[in-house]
């Protein structure tokens, strides 16, 4: 296995070259030394097989990784049946999705809490992601693994113990640590080493070694307001809100993990999902280790 970093979509950069086809992605990643992307379905599936059949080879080609984030607005925690059910079935649309394009990880939003306590869309959360698992099953998707996100909004269903406990239902689950939204939310809260190594010991503890060295992971700098957590996407030029990316690269070679790490800064997700992988690389050089082939 592999530790794999890419982007989310494509940065400005990608039309400023000339770049003007999704067919020339997979050409233009691999001149930033990059080997994934997070296929962006957030308003929507609308690619269809041929299409994510044919991005996919090329994709494999240049050995590409590729992921697919789910519609922003599913929501398992809905008090209204319908929007949970039309959830599950945003579920199943992104697994199909991703199987046509050669990938196994869908990236999901859990949605709000709304007016109800924390425990109550929880469990609510719960009840329609094993439905979902179900569905997928019944639908042959099995090898399909649903990664639920940390959210960077307080009043979203996304800390990390949530996405622990929604993780807890199927062990084919792997969370999304999405470590801005953790900062976000904490406004804050990811400051020293120690920050951290809490948050890999909780998944370690959680839900073992083995899906804690597999994790997915979306990284950026955000900023927040002292109450409401995440405001906006920003680029590793910030200075002010956060996070750093180096904790991690030496927590992740010092887990032995091989995750797959996606860029989501605003504009530059490309040229920062490159320095992510260069400190990373650092890394391992200082524990004694050999680059990644």
């Amino acid at each position: 296995m592999k530790t794999r970093f890419g982007p989310a979509g494509t940065s400005d950069s990608f039309t400023a070259m000339g770049f003007r086809k999704n067919e020339q992605i997979p050409a233009y990643l691999k001149g930033f030394g990059l080997n994934a992307f997070e296929y962006q379905c957030g308003r929507g599936v609308r690619i269809s097989n041929k299409a994510a059949a044919s991005f996919g080879a090329i994709a494999r080609e240049y050995d590409i990784q590729l992921s697919l984030h789910a519609p922003y607005y599913i929501s398992l925690s809905s008090l209204e049946e319908e929007k949970r059910e039309n959830s599950i079935n945003y579920i199943l649309q992104s697994a199909r999705a991703v199987k046509a394009l050669g990938g196994t990880r869908i990236v999901v939003h859990s949605g709000s809490c709304s007016k109800m306590p924390r425990e109550e869309a929880l469990a609510l959360a719960m009840e329609t992601m094993r439905r979902a698992v179900e569905r997928l099953d019944a639908e042959g998707y099995s090898d399909v693994r649903i990664c639920p996100e940390t959210m960077g909004k307080v009043n979203q269903l996304g800390s990390l113990d949530e996405v622990l406990s929604l993780c807890s239902i199927d062990e084919r689950m792997l969370p999304c640590i999405d470590f801005g939204h953790l900062n976000a939310r904490t406004f804050g809260g990811l400051k020293a080493k120690a920050d951290f190594e809490a948050v890999f010991e909780a998944i370690e503890n959680r839900l073992g070694i083995s899906r804690l060295r597999e994790y997915h992971a979306h990284f950026s700098k955000i900023q927040y307001t002292e109450n409401g957590g995440e405001k906006v996407h920003l680029t590793f030029e910030d200075t002010v809100y956060g996070p750093e990316f180096e904790p991690v690269a030496e927590l992740t070679v010092k887990k032995g993990c091989h995750p797959t790490i996606i860029c989501e800064s605003a504009g530059t997700q490309a040229e920062d999902a490159r320095t992510m992988r260069e400190l990373y690389e650092a890394e391992l050089k200082k524990s004694g280790q050999d680059s990644e082939k």
